[in-house]
């Protein structure tokens, strides 16, 4: 049998185990990247390593997520992060050069090689044939490092494309309707790669909006082929030279195909409050739309703005609709700036934003009380947005104007138009100008550290018994934006005592306060939740403000994979109920003790949670590789290196 593209990646970079799905193996990393709002921490983490340079072929730190200095916080961490890029040979992306997905796609990614990136859109990577990969900052710090990147050797889903999209429909809809046959539920330890002839008819811009958005599914990552399509873009990026041709074999195993008739596919919207609450846009048709959003890491390229463009020309925006597009690079902006694609696109009465992440994660643009929202990005978890009660949908660039220009949802293919053809250039604009290189003299700069820059908090070695108060009960989906808010709090990201005040704000606005009581008193907190525990963002931060709050254990019924990944990085165990009926035993301000955790953990021995309020003793799983079991034992990764010299 043959090999499989993952498969192929993988076996190229493996430093160790083997090829066998769910056992723990490490790659060879080539290729980082990092943004503000993660990146900062990370950095912080790589100073305490103590490692000159980075050792691997490529990092780059990206400005792209706080770029609005209402403050001197964000302003000191960018002039933190260009400084410490200077010095250990990191590429720095100045704020205004664009998002790290689509700049990276644009500029560095190459097929072949491993991407590891602090943020959870990493995967978009894969749209030009990358191993993309994302992961909490620490993780990244230690592939900058020169240390390798563990995970389970994963499943191989094949989505198996035939047939090409008829007009005004898009890759946004392509990856609504796997998220609507896979959820975003249940496929933790999983790689999706595409495969079938229609992946020729998609564009890499096309195939980069599938592989980024698949992180809303909960696998590890989404690959393509690279083709001559591949290369095509890449030429156009004067970068043809770092193609090349990869592919599965055609006879390749996999764990699981999925067949897609791309031409069945219609314009899809996902609901409010789950990328995998899909429904047809006839179903929601009608709707009224208060504000429409463009842009984003998964509809903001050339080809998508042009679009917008095209269907904006000569027309006005409902008066009755906020309307804002962010290109997702400054190459795109000049690009539409120069060929008069933008003029249409403001004549048509939209505001320009920043070519930032911005609205995605709730930095501006919140929608007013009880809105609806439309828009491109990739997420629309309740609250995300700014404003709690607003109900945000997800959909395509084609669907987003349609409500834009009628004020209601409204299905593209019944505005009359005709479909616009977009005429992709043979050669786009480039200027890396506010990309900075590494300094050639790294001993002549200084590392500036602003007074909310504090050192990465290091937790205690596991202790031989839990023995505290549920601080939390939570349920089923359960985001790290949840437990760890966005938007304006993310300016206090290097400030861990700052930014701990408010986990889980929006849930219990008490739950910080109570925590820290506890954590004096000596009492350890728990947290107890629903299934997928720690979907979205991969911002370690929700487990690091945790871990300094006091919190030793979350126990739920299932949990995603980076989060789970960040607790155990930071010495917090994360354990499954061994029934699911068991989750309804454990109570809010229930005592419980976990005995003899060190001693489990050393030898295999199933953990008993015994509530001290309820009466009742029940089991608890875990699955944890050699390596994780140390960094648990030691208290966090950052105090791993220290005990393994002991």
């Amino acid at each position: 049998m043959g090999v499989n593209l993952v498969y192929k990646i993988v076996k190229s970079h493996l430093v160790e185990g083997t090829l066998e799905p769910g056992s723990e193996i490490a790659i060879r990393i080539d290729q980082t990247l990092t943004q503000d709002a993660t990146g900062t921490m990370a950095y912080l983490q790589f100073e305490a390593m103590g490692v000159p340079r980075v050792r691997t072929e490529l990092s780059v730190s990206y400005v792209d997520h706080n770029t609005l200095q209402d403050g001197f916080e964000n302003a000191d961490d960018h002039r933190y992060l260009q400084t410490v890029a200077a010095k250990h040979g990191i590429y720095y992306s100045k704020a205004g050069n664009g998002i790290c997905h689509q700049v990276h796609l644009e500029r560095f990614g190459r097929p072949g090689k491993t991407l590891l990136g602090s943020d959870s859109h990493t995967p978009t990577g894969g749209g030009i044939g990358m191993l993309a990969i994302g992961a909490g900052g620490l993780d990244v710090a230690v592939a900058m490092g020169g240390g390798p990147f563990y995970l389970a050797c994963p499943k191989v889903v094949k989505v198996n494309l035939t047939n090409k999209l008829r007009p005004w429909v898009s890759a946004k809809d392509v990856i609504l309707s796997i998220l609507r046959m896979l959820t975003t539920k249940g496929n933790v330890g999983a790689v999706i790669e595409y495969g079938g002839e229609g992946v020729k008819t998609l564009s890499v811009p096309e195939r980069a909006t599938i592989t980024n958005m698949g992180a809303e599914l909960g696998v590890t990552t989404s690959v393509f082929p690279s083709d001559d399509i591949t290369r095509s873009f890449l030429k156009a990026q004067k970068r043809e030279s770092d193609w090349v041709a990869l592919s599965a074999d055609p006879d390749a195993g996999y764990d699981r195909v999925v067949d897609l008739d791309l031409g069945s596919i219609e314009p899809l919207v996902a609901k409010p409050h789950s990328p995998d609450n899909v429904a047809t846009v006839k179903e929601v048709a009608g709707v009224r739309v208060d504000q429409v959003m463009v842009g984003s890491c998964t509809n903001s390229s050339y080809r998508d703005l042009m679009l917008v463009a095209s269907m904006l020309k000569g027309k006005k925006i409902s008066p009755e609709v906020s309307f804002g597009v962010a290109p997702g690079s400054r190459q795109v902006l000049e690009m539409i700036a120069g060929n008069g694609a933008l003029s249409d696109i403001i004549a048509s009465g939209a505001r320009i934003l920043e070519s930032t992440c911005g609205f995605c994660i709730g930095a501006g643009q919140a929608p007013k009380t009880d809105a609806v929202s439309i828009r491109t990005s990739n997420r629309n978890f309740e609250g995300r947005s700014g404003t709690r009660s607003a109900k945000v949908y997800l959909a395509s660039p084609e669907t987003a104007v349609a409500a834009a220009l009628t004020g209601v949802i409204t299905d593209p293919r019944d505005l009359g138009l005709s479909y616009p053809g977009i005429t992709i250039p043979t050669e786009f604009r480039i200027d890396d100008s506010m990309i900075l290189p590494p300094s050639k003299d790294p001993g002549s700069i200084t590392v500036y550290r602003g007074p909310n820059i504090g050192d990465p908090p290091k937790g205690e070695p596991l202790p031989q018994t839990i023995q505290g108060v549920v601080a939390i009960k939570v349920g089923d989906k359960i985001t790290t934006d949840h437990i760890m808010p966005a938007g304006p709090r993310l300016k206090y990201r290097s400030n861990i005592p700052k930014y701990a005040e408010f986990v889980f704000e929006g849930v219990d606005p008490g739950f910080s306060k109570k925590a820290l009581e506890n954590k004096k008193a000596g009492v350890h907190n728990i947290i107890v939740a629903g299934a997928s525990y720690g979907q979205g963002s991969s911002r370690e931060h929700a487990a690091i403000c945790p871990m300094f709050l006091g919190v030793k254990a979350v126990i739920a019924k299932s949990f995603e994979r980076i989060h789970a990944a960040n607790l155990v990085n930071f010495g917090i165990l994360p354990l499954t109920f061994a029934s699911d009926a068991d989750y309804d035993s454990v109570n809010n301000g229930d005592r419980i003790e976990i005995a003899d955790v060190r001693k489990a953990l050393e030898t295999g021995k199933t953990l008993l949670l015994a509530g001290k309020t309820s009466g009742k003793t029940i089991a608890l799983k875990y699955s944890f590789s050699a390596r994780q079991r140390d960094i648990l034992l030691a208290g966090g990764m950052l105090n791993y290196p220290k005990a393994r010299t002991k």
